[in-house]
């Protein structure tokens, strides 16, 4: 069965960046494009009746459709408006199609991400990849140049889907991936230049991450083999190291490990981080 596309939108800016954007990626990718309000009928609105307020929210996305028609008349649009709890019906849609794309209200480099309760529940929730966009977000920084920039950490597997949605993206982009690992030191080298110099003696902390890297990538270069790749290592927080290369993204590939808390759903710190302040879009990837 063929995935769609599918991409949530409520009328906002923010989410028809997200449809436009949504719909490039679907022509790319040669898929089909789904359009989804997830809506509730608001009884506090006296002067209009559940049939009136579904009128409206239809009229929305329809117009919506009819954008992304006038610029991909070759694109396969369907759409629908279904009721619920956003949050139940945007993780149900996305559980149905090869990615969930929503719009994130941004404010600047500063300010990032205004996510809510309801953005931060779906990615947590939604067992496929998940793309934030700000409304801001144009087709030219797609163009040449821009990398699509992933995160790698741990083992060969404990980035695997995030390393085949990046090069996923890549080869319909024809873009380079720019494999990311980031590296701390051990608590107990952190304060002794002594025992650092013998460690770079013997090869060094660096060496050894650059190694499980490549190891990394050995199969998505295989794979992909028509996809350049950049091998960027660095020390500091992961956070900061993605942040710091995304100002020339094109797109941030991030995966994500969700868990439960008292006040639900959480996203790990990296997710969190990215999400809140990178200006590209971010596709935040669960885990295998």
């Amino acid at each position: 069965m063929t995935r769609p596309i599918t991409a949530g939108v409520d009328g906002t800016g923010e989410s028809l960046a997200a449809v436009h954007w949504a719909a490039r990626e679907a022509v790319r990718r040669k898929l089909p494009l789904r359009v989804v309000h997830a809506w509730r009928y608001e009884e506090s609105l006296a002067v209009a009746d559940r049939g009136t307020q579904h009128g409206w929210v239809s009229q929305g996305v329809a117009e919506a459709v009819r954008a992304v028609r006038e610029r991909h008349p070759e694109l396969e649009v369907t759409s629908g408006v279904v009721e619920g709890e956003p949050a139940e019906v945007l993780a149900d849609a996305g559980a149905q199609a090869e990615m969930l794309v929503l719009g994130s209200r941004g404010h600047g480099p500063l300010v990032g991400f205004l996510l809510g309760s309801v953005g931060r529940q779906v990615i947590a929730e939604t067992v496929r990849p998940v793309v934030l966009v700000r409304a801001g977000d144009r087709p030219e920084a797609e163009a040449a140049g821009r990398d699509v920039v992933v995160g790698q950490h741990g083992g060969p597997e404990d980035s695997a889907a995030a390393l085949r949605f990046a090069f996923e993206a890549a080869a319909a982009r024809g873009a380079t991936v720019r494999a990311v690992r980031a590296w701390t030191l051990p608590p107990v080298f952190a304060y002794s230049p002594g025992s650092l110099k013998l460690l770079d003696d013997a090869g060094g902390l660096e060496p050894y991450e650059k190694k499980a890297l490549a190891e990394a990538l050995r199969p998505w270069r295989e794979r992909f083999p028509q996809v350049p790749v950049a091998e960027h290592v660095e020390m500091g927080s992961a956070g900061q190291v993605l942040l710091s290369l995304a100002g020339r993204a094109q797109l941030l590939v991030v995966g994500r490990r969700s868990h439960r808390t008292a006040v639900g759903a959480r996203v790990g710190s990296v997710a969190h981080g990215v999400l809140h302040h990178a200006e590209c879009p971010v596709a935040v990837v669960p885990h295998e």
